[in-house]
């Protein structure tokens, strides 16, 4: 397996010397707080960071906006046969949740 820690070190230190990497946007400035980040490989957070400002997350990100909205939804219903219709939304994201990410961890490798 190509050892790309050095691949991507090679790369940063050529932008460097060609220039490439100044007066970017933001530069001089702390980098945005984004707490959800803490919970997940570092690069992960930039690999979905790209992917979403070219308009292209993986599957599992919008499950789980949906899960979560669905988890709200749940909390906030007061009738129990919404809320069984709810519980049973939340089980159907969370099974596709995770076969969508169980799906990209084995491409990854």
């Amino acid at each position: 397996m190509p050892d790309f820690s050095r691949l991507t070190e090679a790369q940063i230190r050529k932008a460097e010397a060609e220039g490439k990497l100044r007066n970017l946007e933001g530069e001089g400035k702390p980098l945005p707080q984004r707490p959800g980040d803490a919970l997940i490989d570092a690069g992960e957070a930039v690999g979905y960071r790209i992917m979403a400002e070219a308009g292209a997350l993986p599957e599992e990100v919008g499950l789980k906006a949906q899960l979560d909205a669905a988890r709200v939804d749940w909390q906030r219903a007061s009738d129990p046969d919404d809320k069984k219709r709810l519980m049973g939304r939340i089980a159907d994201l969370q099974m596709r949740y995770e076969i969508a990410r169980d799906a990209r961890r084995k491409f990854m490798r």
